[in-house]
C-alpha cells in the first residue's frame, strides 16, 4: 500500500468512525429510553408525561453527546500536539539544547523529519514515566508533536530510538494523528453520559425520577465506553503493524525497532505509564501503556516476530534476567557500539543530472524508502552539511526570523532591495539589515540544503508570539510577490513556509480543501505543469508540458500557456483538495515534466520536493547521484 492508498484508507476510516459514532449514539439513546420507560412506568407516570420525558431525554442525550464530542475534538485540534503532550506532564525540548541525551533525541527527530519530507515537530519528554514509550499527536503535520518517555530516553541506544521515532513519524505521514484525535473526542462524548449520570444521582427529591435516570446513564455510559474502546483497540492494532513496517522503510533496518521492542519486554517497567491521564492516548502510544482488556497494540512477541522471523520468545526471559541486574543504558551502548550521528557527505553539484523514473519517485512519497541508501542517514548527512552558523541561527528564537527572511530573498539586487524594504516596514530596519546579510551569506548555500534549513527553522518560528506569527505570515506572502521577479524556487519555498506556519496557527489548511469542479481541476493542473515546464525544460518546454499533461488529464488538449509563479496562487486550493489517486496522477505528471529529458538536476529535485510538500505529498530527499549512473 503506497502513500496515496494509505491516505484513502485513513479517509475511509474517518467516515466509518462517524457512522459507528452515530450508530452508537442511537443505540445508547434507545437503551436509555427503554430503561427510562420501565422506570417511569413503575413510578406511575401518565402516558403523556412519560412520552414527553422520553422525547426530552432523547434530544438532550443526542445534543449532549454530540456537543461534548465536538467541543473535545475542537479543543484538541486548536491546541495541537503540544497541548496533548503538556497535558500529560511533557517537558518541551528546546531546539538549541546542549544536554547530550536531549540533543541526541532532537537530532533523531530532525533527521526523521528531513527523511520523511515533513515539518519538524515539537519534541517533548515525559520525565516521570520510566517505561519505554512514545507517541505522536496533532491535527496536521505542521502542528504535530512527538513525545518520548524518560525511560525511552535513558534505555534506548541511538538505533533503537530511531526505530521508535520512525514508527511515530509514520503516524504523522499516514494521517493517523487526525483519526486518533477524533477517536479521543468520540470516546469523551460517550463517557459524558456517565458524568451526567453522576450529576443526576445527586438531585434527590420526593417522586423525583432523575436519580434513577442518572443511574441508567452511568450504566449505559460505561457500556458505550466499553464498545468504543473495543473499536479504538481494533483500529489501533491494525495501524501498529503498518507503523512498524513504515519505520523499517524509514531506517532501512529492523535491528533498532526490534531492539526497542525487546527492551520493552525485558525491563521491569516495560512500556507501562503511571499517569492515568495517559489512558486517553493509549491508542497513540508506541507500546501498550496499560494492563487492560482493551489491548490497543498487537502482542509484543508477534510484533517482534513479524520484523524478525528468527525471534524466540525465550530470549525475553534471558534479557529480563540480565537487565534486572544491570538495566540497559542507551548512551553507554552508543559509545560501545560506535553509534553516532551520520557524518557529512559530499553534495553533488546543483546542476548534476540524475536518472529519473516517474514511478520510482512517486513510490517513494511518504515512505522515505530508497533502494541504495538509508533515508535517515542521508538526512543526517544533509543536516551535517549545513554550516554551523546557519544551524545556530535557525535554532535560536532571536535570530530565526532574519534567517528565514534571508532564505526567501531573491538573488536579483533590485528585487532583494524591495524585499528588504518590506521586512523593514514590518519588523524595523535592524531585522531588515540582518535579513539582507543572511540573504547574502545564504546565496552560496547548496540547493539541497535550503529546504531542510527552512524546515529546521520552522519549529522555532512557530513558537513566536501570535501577533508576530501573523506579521511573519503577511511578510512571507509579500516577499513572494515582490516586484513579480521572484523565481519559482523562491516562490514555492515562501509558499510552503507560509502554509506550514498557517497550519500550525490555525490547525487547518489555508485552503478549504473542498472538491472543485472537474474543469477547474484540469485547468489548475495544466497551469502548474506549464509553470514547471517553463522553469526547467529550456527549448523543450511545450513538449515536456504535453508529456506531463497526458499523465494527468489524458485526451484534454489544453493549450500551453506559461505564467509567472505568482499565478499559482489560484492553483493550490484546487489541487490540494484532490483525493489520493488523483494526487498520484498529478505527481506523476510533475515528475514527467521536470524529468522530461530522462534526468533531473539536484535543483529540479529540490523544486519537486517543495511543490510536493505544498500539496501534502511528502517526498524524501532522493538518492545522491553517482558519477557512473549519470547520463551524459
Amino acid at each position: 500500500m503506497n502513500f496515496f492508498q494509505r491516505q484513502q484508507d485513513v479517509r475511509k476510516s474517518s467516515r466509518r468512525l462517524v457512522v459507528l459514532f452515530i450508530v452508537a449514539v442511537i443505540a445508547l439513546v434507545v437503551v436509555v429510553d427503554l430503561i427510562a420507560f420501565l422506570l417511569l412506568g413503575l413510578n406511575e407516570q401518565t402516558a403523556e408525561s412519560t412520552m414527553n420525558i422520553m422525547i426530552g431525554l432523547s434530544l438532550f442525550l443526542i445534543v449532549a453527546i454530540g456537543l461534548t464530542s465536538f467541543l473535545r475534538m475542537l479543543a484538541l485540534q486548536r491546541g495541537g500536539g503540544g497541548k496533548v503532550a503538556r497535558s500529560l506532564g511533557g517537558m518541551f525540548v528546546p531546539e538549541n539544547t546542549t544536554d547530550p541525551r536531549l540533543r541526541r533525541l532532537r537530532n533523531v527527530v530532525e533527521e526523521m523529519a528531513i527523511a520523511s519530507g515533513t515539518p519538524v515537530p515539537e519534541v517533548y519528554v515525559l520525565p516521570n514515566e520510566h517505561g519505554i514509550n512514545a507517541f505522536a499527536a496533532g491535527f496536521t503535520p505542521a502542528d504535530a508533536a512527538v513525545a518520548v518517555t524518560h525511560g525511552a530516553l535513558e534505555r534506548l541506544n541511538r538505533d533503537e530510538l530511531q526505530g521508535v521515532i520512525a514508527h511515530e513519524f509514520s503516524h504523522v505521514v499516514n494521517g493517523d494523528m487526525r483519526l486518533n484525535i477524533r477517536l479521543m473526542g468520540v470516546l469523551f462524548g460517550i463517557l459524558a453520559l456517565a458524568i451526567l449520570g453522576r450529576i443526576l444521582i445527586s438531585m434527590r427529591g420526593e417522586r423525583n425520577p432523575l436519580p434513577l435516570i442518572g443511574l441508567v446513564l452511568i450504566i449505559v455510559g460505561y457500556i458505550g465506553v466499553f464498545f468504543g474502546r473495543l473499536i479504538k483497540a481494533a483500529v489501533s492494532r491494525q495501524r501498529e503493524y503498518l507503523a512498524d513496517a513504515s519505520a523499517v522503510q524509514y531506517t532501512r533496518q529492523t535491528g533498532g525497532l526490534v531492539g526497542a521492542l525487546k527492551k520493552i519486554g525485558g525491563i521491569t517497567e516495560g512500556s507501562k505509564l503511571r499517569d492515568k491521564r495517559s489512558e486517553d492516548v493509549s491508542h497513540m502510544l508506541f507500546g501498550e501503556g496499560f494492563v487492560s482488556w482493551f489491548a490497543t497494540h498487537p502482542p509484543l512477541d508477534q510484533r517482534i516476530r513479524t520484523l524478525d522471523p528468527t525471534f524466540d520468545p525465550a530470549q525475553l526471559a534471558q534479557l529480563s534476567a540480565r537487565w534486572r541486574a544491570l538495566p540497559p543504558n542507551g548512551m553507554a551502548e552508543d559509545e560501545a557500539l560506535g553509534l553516532a550521528p551520520p557524518g557529512e557527505r559530499p553534495l553533488p553539484p546543483p546542476n548534476a543530472p540524475m536518472p529519473v523514473q516517474a514511478a520510482a519517485v512517486v513510490a517513494s512519497i511518504g515512505t522515505a524508502a530508497v533502494p541504495r541508501s538509508d533515508a535517515h542517514q542521508r538526512a543526517g548527512s544533509i543536516i551535517s552539511a549545513i554550516p554551523a552558523p546557519f544551524l545556530d541561527r535557525a535554532r535560536h528564537p532571536d535570530t530565526v526570523m532574519p534567517l528565514v527572511m534571508g532564505l526567501l530573498m531573491a538573488e536579483d539586487p533590485r528585487t532583494r532591495a524591495a524585499q528588504q524594504a518590506i521586512v523593514a516596514s514590518r519588523f524595523g530596519p535592524a531585522v531588515a539589515h540582518a535579513a539582507g546579510q543572511d540573504a547574502q551569506a545564504l546565496a552560496s548555500l547548496h540547493p539541497v540544503l535550503r529546504l531542510p534549513l527552512a524546515e529546521l527553522a520552522f519549529p522555532v518560528l512557530r513558537r513566536r508570539p501570535r501577533p508576530q506569527q501573523d506579521a511573519v505570515l503577511a511578510c512571507i506572502h509579500a516577499l513572494a510577490q515582490a516586484d513579480g521577479q521572484v523565481d519559482l524556487h523562491e516562490y514555492c519555498l515562501s509558499r510552503l513556509l507560509h502554509r506550514e506556519l498557517y497550519e500550525s496557527m490555525h490547525h487547518t489548511s489555508p485552503w478549504a480543501g473542498r472538491r472543485a469542479p472537474r474543469q477547474a481541476i484540469d485547468q489548475a493542473a495544466a497551469k502548474l505543469l506549464a509553470v514547471l515546464a517553463a522553469a526547467g525544460s529550456q527549448g523543450q518546454a511545450e513538449h515536456a508540458y504535453r508529456a506531463g499533461l497526458a499523465q494527468v488529464v489524458p485526451g484534454q488538449p489544453l493549450p500551453f500557456a506559461p505564467v509567472p509563479p505568482s499565478a499559482l496562487e489560484s492553483v493550490w486550493p484546487v489541487l490540494d483538495g484532490l483525493d489520493g489517486p488523483e494526487k498520484q496522477y498529478l505527481v506523476t505528471g510533475m515528475v514527467t515534466v521536470i524529468g522530461h529529458d530522462g534526468v533531473m538536476t539536484v535543483s529540479e529535485i529540490e523544486l519537486l520536493r517543495t511543490v510536493c510538500a505544498l500539496l501534502h505529498c511528502p517526498l524524501p530527499p532522493l538518492a545522491d547521484a553517482r558519477p557512473e549512473e549519470v547520463t551524459p
